[in-house]
């Protein structure tokens, strides 16, 4: 396909999209012109279409690099249903999918060719590649170039070279947002002359915040993904031991759930990464070693058993929820142990005491959010450098903590810690404070401090909770040196002398349980979503292929509400392409038909208005909004309204604009599409 063709067309014709998201369409145009480009995009941000779409504007092979075997077949698959030619080169390929990628190379077919970056090692690599007629190189999750991350992939170093051999232009893509991640990026991919960089916003609006002190952490989890039953989650834990004990916890308790990390043989972390990917429900129990390049979209919940290892950890394993754009949770758990763990695994880490130091920052920055008071999405977006209003979508915004002064009760602390030389935990330190005369406090002396019992108005776990948070504001640093006793840090000065307030939360530990999980669609249109999915894994498990390779759940979801009748209603459902309409059009137009014979059924939102007069009015609004769907002209973007919007409407008679923008789903651009034709129809009923 050659750029004449506009990507604009090839977006709606092969993807099945009507528009770019925000940001995306100059990524593309820089992409597809040649342009050397780092793209740092939010995870979930849809990263992928930005190379995909331009390696179909361009002449010869888009080379891919990509980390994980299992992401380079998934997309590889998604490609193929969409009707593009596209090919990976992994060490799980058979024989004969190896042949089929170089026979599809040689006769000029392929498009897209994935690889992994241990294949860039072999000396005929380059020499390949070029007579294959590659034309760009893509590098998903760049990142992996940073030597010190904890996602550093050694052949990624090799690209920067191959870049060079093939002389052809580079498009980095990563949602790693630190400035030293960039730095070296440029570095060691692009020979540190500067790309053309987009940094896009970071906010995922449709993912919930949520973190808890830990009690009973089993429990939480447990409890956590009761209340999300039969949907795709992540559990993220610090220790390969604890996936396994947890993930069995869950089985016990009637959820589907499989354990993945490091130490499993290379056939059964496949296997775990091919059930998520196809089964739908699946619970995964995992360490880090999972995730990178998951594409799964219709991932409901991540939560963290442990706490992170930094913010930006934090951040990229959240954004492997809701990919689809649907409500998506998170629940954070995190506890002293947490902070002593992640604070000696940055002491004893090889690298030079300047990555140590920035190592301990990316910590404090996670601890500050796992202690905030106000609003985690925009303590969260001021880490990475963006301001935004609170988001009314995290706990804290839902249910603000009850908080105080508690710059006594730091001081109390601070001064205890000082006063018995910096050399114990909190343990020690609460039963100083609240005048617990342990045996080995007495053999210590430490019963004849000033200090011993002056916290008696806090009872012990209210005292673990405070010192937890005095760790989380880093007043307080565990030194690993030290056996993980308490050490008082610079920050904390000025509060020992009266100079800085502390504001705590008062509960510190609460076992109240997180909302039910938002319906993704209106009561009504539930059971028709249930059929359509039903109807998508049939048809997945006979192609082989991950149910979302059909359709995404956003897609069934439009489905289920605009309920096309025609092969033409439904090509104008976001998703569906033109190869997709070719090969599953016809199937789903029969399941919203009710039968290949049958004509489709009224919606219920119409049905509620038989034998009203407001039945009438209905059909007299849906009538205006096919007549406009694009437009005036006829040739715009198709935009509809659900026809549960057009109940509203019709029982709710708005008088003016604005009383209709106020209507359940009329957006500014539906006001402006339908907004008029909608009131004459009003009008003239009255």
């Amino acid at each position: 396909m050659s750029e004449a063709g506009g990507a604009e067309a090839l977006l709606r014709e092969v993807f099945g999209f009507d528009g770019f998201r925000p940001g995306q369409g100059e990524i593309v145009e820089a992409v597809a012109a040649g342009r050397d480009v780092l793209a740092i995009m939010p995870t979930g941000g849809g990263k992928s279409l930005c190379y995909q779409l331009p390696a179909l504007l361009r002449d010869g092979v888009t080379l891919v690099v990509s980390p994980l075997i299992a992401l380079m077949r998934d997309q590889v698959r998604g490609l193929r249903a969409a009707g593009v030619e596209a090919g990976a080169l992994t060490s799980a390929n058979t024989e004969e999918e190896t042949e089929a990628v170089w026979a599809a190379l040689e006769a000029g077919r392929l498009k897209l060719l994935y690889m992994a970056p241990e294949r860039l090692g072999a000396a005929s690599t380059s020499g390949v590649l070029r007579r294959a007629g590659v034309s760009l190189i893509a590098v998903d999750e760049a990142h992996c170039v940073s030597q010190w991350g904890h996602d550093f992939r050694p052949d990624y170093l090799r690209i920067g070279e191959l870049r060079q051999a093939l002389g052809v232009p580079l498009a980095a893509f990563t949602a790693t947002a630190d400035a030293e991640t960039r730095e070296e990026i440029v570095a060691r991919l692009f020979a540190g002359r500067a790309p053309e960089s987009f940094l896009r916003g970071f906010d995922r609006p449709n993912i919930r915040l949520a973190f808890r002190p830990k009690d009973s952490p089993r429990r939480q989890i447990l409890a956590f993904a009761d209340a999300r039953r039969g949907q795709s989650g992540i559990v993220y834990c610090g220790t390969r031991a604890k996936t396994e004990t947890l993930a069995q916890a869950l089985r016990e308790a009637g959820h589907s759930a499989a354990a993945y990390h490091g130490g499993m043989e290379a056939e059964a972390r496949r296997t775990v990464e091919a059930r998520f990917a196809a089964e739908e429900g699946l619970i995964v129990v995992a360490t880090v070693a999972f995730g990178m390049g998951v594409d799964k979209p219709d991932i409901r919940w991540v939560a963290h058993a442990d706490l992170p290892k930094s913010i930006e950890g934090y951040y990229q394993e959240i954004g492997r929820a809701g990919r689809d754009g649907l409500p998506a949770e998170t629940l954070t758990l995190y506890g002293a142990d947490d902070i002593r763990l992640r604070r000696s695994q940055i002491d004893e880490s090889p690298a030079p005491p300047e990555r140590r130091a920035a190592d301990h920052g990316r910590l404090n920055a996670l601890l500050g959010l796992a202690e905030a008071l106000e609003c985690r999405r925009r303590t969260l977006l001021e880490y990475f450098g963006e301001t935004a209003a609170p988001c009314g979508n995290c706990d804290l915004c839902e249910t603000p903590p009850e908080t105080f002064d508690g710059t006594e009760a730091a001081q109390k602390a601070l001064s205890a810690a000082l006063r018995t030389g910096e050399s114990f935990g909190a343990g020690h330190l609460i039963d100083i404070l609240t005048g617990t005369e342990t045996d080995k406090v007495r053999q210590r002396g430490h019963d004849r401090l000033p200090t011993f019992g002056v916290g008696r108005e806090h009872g012990r776990s209210q005292w673990q909770g405070l010192f937890r948070q005095l760790m989380g504001r880093d007043l307080l640093r565990p030194d690993p040196e030290r056996h993980g006793a308490l050490r008082v840090t610079e920050a904390a000065h000025p509060v020992l002398k009266g100079e800085a307030r502390v504001d705590l939360r008062r509960d510190t530990v609460t076992r109240t349980q997180a909302p039910a999980p938002k319906a993704l669609v209106s009561e009504e249109d539930a059971p028709l979503l249930a059929a359509l999915k039903a109807k998508r894994r049939t048809l997945a498990e006979a192609a082989g292929v991950p149910a979302y390779i059909v359709f995404n759940d956003r897609t069934l979801i439009a489905m289920a509400e605009a309920r096309p009748a025609t092969l033409d209603a439904m090509a104008a459902i976001p998703g569906v392409g033109a190869k997709k309409l070719e090969t599953y059009g016809q199937a789903f137009l029969e399941v919203i038909a009710e039968g290949p014979e049958g004509t489709a059924e009224l919606h219920p939102s119409r049905r509620r208005l038989a034998g009203r007069p407001e039945g009438a009015l209905f059909d007299r609004l849906q009538e205006a909004e096919r007549r406009l769907a694009r437009g005036e002209t006829g040739i715009e973007k198709p935009m509809s309204c659900t026809q549960t919007t057009l109940r509203h409407i019709a029982e709710r008679r708005p008088a003016d604009l604005d009383q209709l923008a106020r209507i359940p789903g009329m957006g500014a651009r539906q006001v402006e599409r339908f907004g008029d034709a909608f009131l004459d129809v009003l009008r003239a009923a009255d």
